[in-house]
């Protein structure tokens, strides 16, 4: 099998141009296949702050990708993983994963073993098997060299540590781009939840700033997600952009649902 798809969320990356995914935390594959159909580039199954399985993973990057794992529609599986962990790391990949997100990086070296899990020799220390990554063990030359190349490797950002070493972190080749994590970047401020507040508003700059100097994409989550939300996102110079998430999209449409009903069926 000749693997010689690009990963369409990298391309647009490498080129500066905005590409939109969404969250999801339920780890059923009817929800990543809904997901996947709503025109999003990306998915990012969240392993950390879940229940999610490495098999809920599977199953749901299989929802994702019908016609197989390297024929990207829909949506791309990318994993957020549990934590900066070797096997964490190698488990999703294995399992179809397009790429991984990975948490509490705060240095240099942290990002380093982060892009040594994600990549096969000479570049990494990744390990492999004869599994659904690889087809089975069908593509398995072409398959690292493939991995390799297009798989995508993005740091997430939470503390003020990470920001304090952001230009270091971005310097680490292999890492394709940092993806700031609003909310727990507001506990290491000690500002909890007040994502507009000047603290938080000094690091993203820094963090945009440093995006740019290296040419390598600025990623953020925008949970509570709006057209006005996002075209300040957009404006500010992000272009990995995280929508909403799955649990969220639910809770409003049935609140919305709701509260039409009631309306209609009021007096009655």
């Amino acid at each position: 099998m000749s693997l010689t798809c690009v990963n369409p969320v990298k391309e647009k990356l490498r080129k500066g141009k905005v590409s939109l995914g969404s969250w999801m935390q339920i780890g059923h594959p009817a929800v990543a296949e809904i997901l996947a159909q709503v025109g999003f580039d990306w998915i990012a199954l969240d392993m950390e702050h879940s229940d999610m399985s490495v098999r809920d993973f599977t199953d749901a990057a299989r929802g994702m990708q019908g016609r197989g794992p390297h024929v990207p529609y829909g949506a791309l599986p990318l994993a957020r993983v549990r934590e900066n962990d070797t096997l964490a790391i190698r488990q999703v990949l294995d399992s179809g994963a397009w790429g991984v997100i990975v948490p509490l990086v705060n240095s240099a070296d942290e990002a380093k073993r982060a892009v040594q899990a994600a990549k096969f020799p000479p570049q990494g220390i990744r390990g492999t098997a004869f599994f659904r990554g690889n087809d089975y063990g069908l593509s398995f030359t072409e398959y690292m060299e493939h991995a390799n190349r297009e798989g995508l490797v993005i740091v997430m950002i939470e503390t003020k540590e990470g920001v304090e070493s952001i230009e270091e972190i971005l310097a680490v080749e292999g890492v394709d781009g940092v993806f700031i994590g609003p909310y727990d970047l507001s506990l290491s401020y000690g500002i909890p939840g007040k994502l507009s507040d000047p603290l938080m508003t000094k690091a993203r700059k820094k963090v945009l700033e440093a995006c740019r100097g290296a040419r390598k994409a600025a990623g953020i989550h925008v949970v509570q997600s709006d057209k006005g939300a996002l075209e300040a996102t957009i404006e500010e110079g992000f272009t990995f952009i995280g929508l909403g998430m799955d649990t969220l999209f639910l809770d409003r449409s049935a609140r919305e649902t709701l509260q039409n009903a009631l309306s209609a069926v009021k007096d009655r």
